[in-house]
Parts: structure tokens; C-alpha cells; sequence
């Protein structure tokens, strides 16, 4: 049986981590405080405070098959290398596409330049530290994973989900976009971006590699999500000016239009995945991926509150100001 240790384990990406390596006979232990959260049936906790002095004692000197690394944080990946890389066989981090300086170029891949990191409390800068740690001390049996979008069923971000559940909330009502022109948007299922992670793992397998979907034109993916929701009603463009006068916000967060990036931005969604792709990386169809989403989002409310996009009260005003208002 192989024994994998992962450093965190209790939030949504780490316990799909947890999930799938149990499910696939290894000997799992999530090493994290756990106030993200329960680790997946089967899996060991060890509770640590990685901010605290002999946060690693209690598995110091164990003989991993595999680390997986998730934190952002520089100091504690720093000083997990320092306490566990001598006895780990292979080493992944999982990183972020957040480390690159421009989302400026279309097709970029690993090579792209990465940010200088002057602000360690920024994440794409905290991330590139990691990167370098990591480079330093384990380089020889060392996988670093940038994911892209992540999504899938039980998303705590809000963000790729926002968009089929909104569009089966209104129905044969309207539904506020931006405009869809020159802009993308490229998800991996986290389902698939772990399985890869894993397989990777087993195969010893080095290297930087996108773990990124296929980019789909941001119309395209508008309209599969409509076919996937039933939607009958009608998309309602509002120019960029006019919603950011209104403080409507990019990408993410309250009171914003998820994935919507401003045009300087269109290349953020249309990283290179090729080696990826090359690597053995899956990706399910995007019609899949927005019917088990819509599934779970119904399960969960489609009128719940949300951490990313506008209220259906706040959509609706916002209609109502362009003088389109129709509730269906």
C-alpha cells in the first residue's frame, strides 16, 4: 500500500485529493488544523498548526511514496521542505496559473514569464516563492501543478457555478452578461485535475505543467449553459463601462459577473494546456461538467446566497435600470 501525506487536506480541493487516493488503496494523512472542515472517510488527521513551532514532529521521518503540498503560504512550504523532503520519494506542489505577470498573450504556456515576488501576501506572488522553494530542495523528484479555474460539485468559490444556476433560476426570465466578445472561459474539473495529480504521482512524473482546460469562447459556454439549464429567456447585454459605473465587479467575489475579465486580461483564460494534454491529462466534456454542477447547485438552492456574482434582487434592479425588466 502506498502512503501519501497531504499538507492540508480538509478544504474542497484536499479532500477530493483524499477522496480519490483512498478510493484507490493508498494510506492517506491530511497534516492540517482542520478548520476547513472534516478529511475524507478513511483518511488520517493529524491536527498541526503550520505557523507553529514542531508543526511536523508527528510525521517527521515517516517514508512517503508522495507529498502534495497545497498551501500558498512561502514560510510554511519552506519549512515543510526543510522537515519532510529527505524521506518524501516524490514531491508535488500545487500551484496556481495566478504566478504568471501577463494575461496578456493567448497560448502562453509554462514557460511565460512569472511574476517578481515583491508582495508575498498576494497570492500569485506567494505561490511563485513556493515554486522556488520547492525548485531548491526537491527539483529532482518534484511536480508543480498550476491549476486554472478549478470547478465541479461543491465549489466553494461560486464562481464557474454561478452562471448554470443562475440561467435555471430565471427560466423564461432575463439574465444579465457582459458583452461576450474577445472574452473566454477555460475550467478543469477538479475530478479530473486530482486524478491526474495522482497518476502523475505514481508515474514519478517531474516537471511544470498547466493542469488547464480547453478555452471556450465566453458566448459558446453561455449557450451550453442555457441548453444545460432549460433556459428560455433572454441574455441582456450590458456594456463594461456601464457595469463597472455601477460597481459591478470582474471575475469573482460580491456584486460581480463571474469569469467576466477585463479584455486586457483575455489571455488569463486561454492558457496552453498542451502538456497536460500530453501528459495523460482528462478533461470531460463541458456539457458534463455543467449538468453534475447544475445538479449540485440545485441540491444546495439555486437561490441561495453566494460568495461570487449578483443576487437575483441585485440582477434584477440592474435590469430594471437599463429599462429591460422582465421577470418571466
Amino acid at each position: 500500500m502506498k502512503r501519501t501525506l497531504i499538507l492540508g487536506g480538509t478544504a474542497w480541493l484536499g479532500r477530493e485529493l483524499a477522496r480519490q487516493l483512498i478510493r484507490s488503496g493508498h494510506e492517506v494523512t491530511c497534516l492540517a488544523r482542520g478548520n476547513s472542515g472534516e478529511v475524507a472517510q478513511g483518511a488520517q488527521l493529524v491536527r498541526a498548526d503550520r505557523s507553529q513551532p514542531g508543526a511536523y514532529e508527528a510525521v517527521q521521518g515517516i517514508e512517503f511514496d508522495s507529498v502534495i503540498e497545497l498551501s500558498y503560504e512561502p514560510q510554511w512550504v519552506h519549512e515543510a521542505l526543510a522537515a519532510l523532503a529527505a524521506t518524501a520519494r516524490h514531491w508535488t506542489l500545487v500551484s496556481s496559473i495566478s504566478v504568471y505577470a501577463s494575461s496578456q498573450l493567448p497560448g502562453a504556456g509554462e514557460d511565460a514569464q512569472l511574476h517578481d515576488p515583491s508582495d508575498p501576501g498576494d497570492y500569485g506572488h506567494a505561490k511563485v516563492l513556493a515554486e522556488r522553494a520547492s525548485t531548491a530542495m526537491v527539483a529532482d523528484r518534484l511536480l508543480i501543478a498550476r491549476p486554472g479555474l478549478l470547478a465541479g460539485p461543491g465549489d466553494p468559490s461560486d464562481r464557474f457555478s454561478y452562471w448554470v444556476s443562475r440561467l435555471a433560476l430565471a427560466g423564461a426570465g432575463q439574465v444579465l452578461i457582459p458583452p461576450t466578445a474577445g472574452r473566454h472561459v477555460q475550467v478543469i474539473d477538479v475530478r479530473d485535475a486530482v486524478a491526474w495529480i495522482i497518476d502523475a504521482a505514481a508515474r514519478s512524473l517531474t516537471g511544470t505543467f498547466n493542469v488547464a482546460g480547453t478555452s471556450h469562447g465566453f458566448a459558446q459556454f453561455l449557450s451550453t449553459a442555457a441548453r444545460i439549464a432549460g433556459f428560455s429567456g433572454e441574455l441582456v447585454t450590458a456594456q463594461d463601462a456601464w457595469l463597472r459605473e455601477r460597481q459591478v465587479n470582474y471575475w469573482a467575489g460580491a456584486r460581480s459577473l463571474p469569469l467576466w475579465l477585463a479584455l486586457e486580461d483575455h489571455g488569463f483564460a486561454q492558457r496552453s494546456n498542451q502538456r497536460y494534454a500530453l501528459a495523460g491529462g482528462p478533461e470531460r466534456d463541458l456539457e458534463d461538467l455543467l449538468g453534475d454542477v447544475l445538479a449540485d447547485e440545485r441540491a444546495r438552492g439555486l437561490d441561495r446566497s453566494r460568495r461570487a456574482g449578483l443576487g437575483r434582487a441585485e440582477e434584477l434592479e440592474l435590469l430594471g435600470q437599463l429599462g429591460r425588466i422582465r421577470q418571466g
